[in-house]
């Protein structure tokens, strides 16, 4: 029998039962319903589970407001670890997300930049932040999936490789601490003192919680029919970014029919066509972050979206809704 249909360590009996129930009505559980009986240790019989099934699942939709909805995804970006905003921001969409997508720039790497280092903390530190942040905030918002794009300031990690090492060297370093972080875990070594601690790479964290985490070293990812997107290009105009985005994407990708842009710092959202264009905002304390300090940009706004999806991956828009923090 498939481990996947096993309960799950953050699975309540019911969450579990209900889980196994749309599988197998869903066509994508190969148990039949006598072993789903046998495995839930119920007192019942086959037949009954199968049309109690159909009950479940409508009541489940009715209480989570899920009527047409097929997918919930919270985006999340710009968090720029160790100056975020605290978890509790997002406590109140616990049990409300099918998918967590973490949209760039999670960790800040500011030891490694070449603006000032006025609230440095050092690199290994923040990433030992980091991965702590995006298991907490997993385990309180308990998603099905976790999409997490590389953003520019993740990109600082290989920059600053390439300066200080040679090419031989450079190809067997990491592209971001992403990589390290979700995909391959990582040492902190304390050289005088000759010891190590190890942190396990996030995969195998949740490895027993029937949690997928993806990270696959791209800038982008669409999920259903919408990009989420953290480019390094940037224009100062409201939505500018993300028109320039469409532009590139209507070149290698047309079956698309929304787009989320992180990076931007700015919050706002518009249709073109027949696509819908969303800033998301930045999840970060604006008071430590002095990048921009006397330059007049534009001010950061904080913010994430929370996007409701269809059967089909559209966007359901009066589902969908941008959070200004």
């Amino acid at each position: 029998m498939n481990c996947i249909w096993n309960r799950a360590n953050n699975e309540t009996i019911f969450e579990w039962k209900l889980r196994l129930c749309k599988a197998k009505i869903n066509k994508e559980c190969d148990l039949d319903w006598q072993e789903i009986v046998d495995l839930l240790g119920l007192e019942v019989s086959a037949d009954h589970l199968r049309k109690t099934a159909y009950g479940l699942i409508e009541y489940d939709n009715y209480i989570h407001n899920l009527n047409g909805v097929s997918n919930r995804i919270l985006s999340i970006s710009d968090l720029h670890i160790p100056f975020n905003l605290p978890l509790t921001t997002f406590k109140d969409y616990n049990g409300k997300v099918d998918t967590l997508v973490l949209n760039g720039d999670i960790q800040d790497c500011q030891g490694i930049s070449r603006f000032s280092k006025k609230y440095r903390v050092s690199f290994v530190e923040e990433m030992i932040t980091t991965r702590q942040f995006i298991i907490d905030l997993i385990n309180m918002i308990k998603p099905k999936d976790v999409i997490i794009i590389k953003g520019n300031h993740e990109d600082r990690m290989i920059n600053y490789l390439s300066d200080k090492i040679n090419k031989d060297l450079l190809s067997i370093m990491p592209d971001s601490p992403l990589e390290l972080i979700v995909n391959k875990g990582f040492y902190n070594k304390d050289r005088i003192n000759k010891t190590e601690t190890y942190y396990s790479p996030l995969i195998e964290v949740f490895d027993n919680y029937n949690i997928n985490i993806s990270y696959n070293g791209e800038w982008y990812r669409k999920v259903g029919k919408t990009i989420f997107v953290h480019p390094k290009s940037y224009s100062s105009g409201m939505l500018k970014t993300t028109e320039k985005a469409i532009e590139y994407f209507l070149r290698i990708d047309r079956d698309f029919t929304g787009i989320v842009m992180a990076h931007t710092h700015k919050l706002g959202s518009y249709i073109q066509g027949n696509i819908r264009m969303y800033e998301q905002g930045c999840c970060c304390d604006l008071s430590k972050l002095n990048y921009a300090d006397g330059l007049l940009t534009i001010p950061n706004k904080n913010g994430f979206i929370y996007i409701c999806q269809n059967d089909n991956g559209e966007i359901i828009s009066e589902k969908t809704k941008l959070i200004e923090i």
